[in-house]
């Protein structure tokens, strides 16, 4: 189902004075939510499900066995990160490494910042907060590229304590 089926059937559905419509295809699970006029419509959910062919079920328990085997190469970073502290974004918004587009970056991996030092901004509803490190130590990663939508709680650098 592409786009231009999906406009169609919120078009009609809006206009047939139904308040819910779920469509449930192969592929696609289609919710229209509207109001009770019909004229206006309030919620659609689209969710698309990959399709699983049967021949890679046939073939999953043959590769069964050496699956395990593969997360062990990024286990070892994921060990060595874990000395380092995460320092995550406390809101939500758009992030930004610099204070204006004309200013240099607020730091870069391998500067040494100390506890209540700026390291980036994120613009959330036309306010820029700053957000400060929580400890002292030396940025080891950047997590998130300038100017990129964040989640809260995402994580935004590594910081080496030591």
């Amino acid at each position: 189902m592409d786009l231009k089926e999906i406009q169609n059937l919120i078009k009609f559905v809006a206009n047939s004075g139904v308040a819910e419509v779920k469509l449930e295809m192969d592929d696609v699970k289609v919710t229209i939510k509207t109001t009770l006029e019909g004229t206006a419509t309030e919620t659609t959910y689209v969710q698309q499900i990959p399709a699983q062919p049967i021949v890679q079920q046939a073939v999953a328990p043959q590769i069964a066995a050496p699956v395990p085997a593969t997360p062990a190469t990024p286990a070892a970073p994921a060990a060595e990160e874990s000395k380092y502290i995460t320092i995550k974004s406390p809101i939500i918004g758009t992030f930004y490494r610099k204070p204006s587009p004309d200013k240099p970056v607020f730091v870069e991996v391998g500067s040494s910042v100390g506890k209540g030092d700026v390291l980036c901004v994120i613009e959330a509803m036309k306010l820029f907060n700053e957000i400060e490190s929580e400890v002292s130590g030396k940025i080891v990663k950047i997590l998130v590229d300038d100017m990129s939508p964040v989640e809260f709680d995402q994580p935004l650098f590594l910081v080496d304590p030591s």
